[in-house]
């Protein structure tokens, strides 16, 4: 792996990551490039198993990006990470440890609620903020 200085160098050879295309504000074509067919293949049906793999982190994550972005696109992002995680264990020789499908829930409870309140307006909805008494 040392041959790659960063997992994101990896992703980029392996052709997983989309492209950055913008010129003038406009956004163009995202496509991942061609790239090798075998590895990208074998990467997408992994990532297809680990997504069918209950209580996971990759199953978390492909839900959260899917509800945003489609399940291309998500499993793509699955993949990735899957090669991300690839990476981390040949270079320090360690092994693989799932996050757990909890692990987006654990952020910041302000940031939370207040993502959650944005949603709630974008609804239509005027919710008051009140902590909870015990």
């Amino acid at each position: 792996m040392s041959r790659f200085p960063s997992a994101a160098h990896l992703i980029s050879w392996a052709c997983i990551c989309p492209r950055s295309d913008e010129s003038a504000g406009k956004r163009r074509s995202t496509r991942i490039r061609k790239g090798s067919p075998w590895l990208k293949t074998t990467l997408v049906q992994a990532a297809w198993a680990a997504v069918n793999k209950k209580d996971s982190y990759l199953r978390a994550q492909f839900h959260r990006i899917k509800a945003r972005r489609g399940a291309k696109k998500a499993i793509i992002a699955v993949a990735a990470s899957i090669l991300t995680a690839i990476y981390h264990m040949l270079k320090n020789g360690t092994t693989y440890q799932d996050l757990g499908p909890q692990h987006f829930d654990r952020r910041s409870k302000a940031q939370q609620a207040d993502r959650l309140l944005k949603r709630l307006a974008d609804l239509g909805y005027a919710v008051p903020l009140q902590p909870r008494t015990a």
